[in-house]
């Protein structure tokens, strides 16, 4: 019996060409980063400002030490997602539970944050007058990190019942009202917008929720 005829020379180049051509577009793909999530100009500049990257679904930048002088990585986990994703979808009955699942996951960031990065010695209504900055969020840094998980959150399809607003603000001197920034939520039916913001909280409290045309009322 005769043996079989040798692979013809081209066809085994062929074949390692190919080889070699998916492990080279294997690594690019590997290389490249993250999509960012999608944004408005005015959440982009939030990070465009202070010269850091959006967040993407992979992973964002964790803002401290006033105006975000001070920058930690967080990349998320399976366990992350895991525990945030069983957060928000005891939120999924309401926009109010929503809400109130938001809040949870923000205090979730805290924990999962605060002894990494010292701000479990954080207080609230920090700002430079404490002298603290390397334990500590403005409310530029609180408003940057929640704005950031929100649209993780919104990028995981977590967000049933709301979109995220650009970040707001509020101050009058005349007033002696404390110029402040936060972010903000906005209800899918009612369009009516809601802010999320933890400057004005200690380290694992609730952020607070309630509606911008209330919160720029507030001290």
């Amino acid at each position: 019996m005769r043996g079989a005829a040798p692979p013809i020379q081209g066809s085994r180049t062929r074949t390692s060409f190919a080889a070699a051509f998916g492990v080279l577009l294997a690594a690019l793909f590997a290389a490249l980063p993250a999509r960012a999530v999608e944004m408005s100009a005015e959440i982009a500049n939030l990070y465009s400002s202070v010269s850091i990257y959006p967040p993407s679904a992979k992973s964002m930048t964790v803002c401290y030490g006033f105006v975000c002088r001070r920058r930690e990585i967080l990349d998320f986990t399976a366990g992350d997602r895991s525990a945030l994703t069983q957060i928000m979808q005891a939120g999924r009955a309401s926009a109010a539970a929503e809400r109130a699942a938001v809040q949870k996951a923000v205090v979730w960031f805290d924990r999962r944050m605060g002894p990494i990065i010292g701000t479990n010695k954080r207080v609230a209504k920090a700002d430079f007058r404490y002298f603290d900055d390397k334990h500590n969020y403005d409310c530029w840094d609180t408003t940057r990190n929640t704005t950031s998980l929100l649209l993780v959150l919104q990028e995981w399809g977590l967000l049933k019942h709301h979109a995220i607003g650009d970040p707001r603000y509020r101050g009058n001197t005349l007033a002696l009202q404390t110029p402040h920034n936060t972010a903000v939520l906005v209800d899918r039916a009612t369009k009516v917008e809601w802010v999320v913001d933890l400057w004005p909280r200690g380290y694992l409290q609730p952020p607070d929720v309630m509606t911008v045309q209330k919160w720029v009322t507030e001290d």
